[in-house]
């Protein structure tokens, strides 16, 4: 009796473990991409809506990936206090945000110069855009 209460016990863990990672796998992951200025707002509310529309920010993985132009609203000296607030909330959701190493360079910006969350991708902006495609990311460029 004890022997096929542990193989019924271990064909139960192995199914709800099966499920649990068919469910993981299934997480929509979506790279965000803005390069241009006027965007960054029209792009951060994408964002937004699409993390509602999923149910949460724990039903989708998403990566934004800002370089050229679009990193400039990022400035914190120049950032408005509502970009700012969207950005942190975003951030706090799970949000990775990504900061193109080259456009960083030559803007002469640095990390510290972008508010907190924001991550430096040094191979540059497209290069990790396409990284992200090849691990099974939809792209969206608004």
């Amino acid at each position: 009796m004890r022997l096929h209460f542990l193989r019924l016990t271990s064909a139960v863990l192995a199914s709800a473990l099966f499920v649990l990672s068919a469910v993981a796998a299934d997480k929509l992951k979506v790279v965000y991409h803005v390069t241009e200025l006027e965007k960054v707002p029209f792009v951060l509310n994408n964002i937004e809506n699409h993390i509602k529309g999923v149910g949460g920010p724990g039903n989708v993985e998403i990566v934004l990936v800002a370089h050229g132009p679009a990193l400039k609203a990022f400035e914190k000296k120049k950032v408005e206090p509502k970009l700012l607030e969207r950005i942190t909330g975003l951030r706090n959701s799970g949000i990775e945000l990504d900061a193109c190493g080259n456009t960083l360079k030559a803007e002469q910006l640095t990390l510290d110069d972008l508010p907190e969350g924001f991550v430096r991708i040094d191979q540059g902006g497209v290069v990790r855009i396409a990284e992200l495609q090849h691990q099974g990311y939809i792209y969206i460029r608004p």
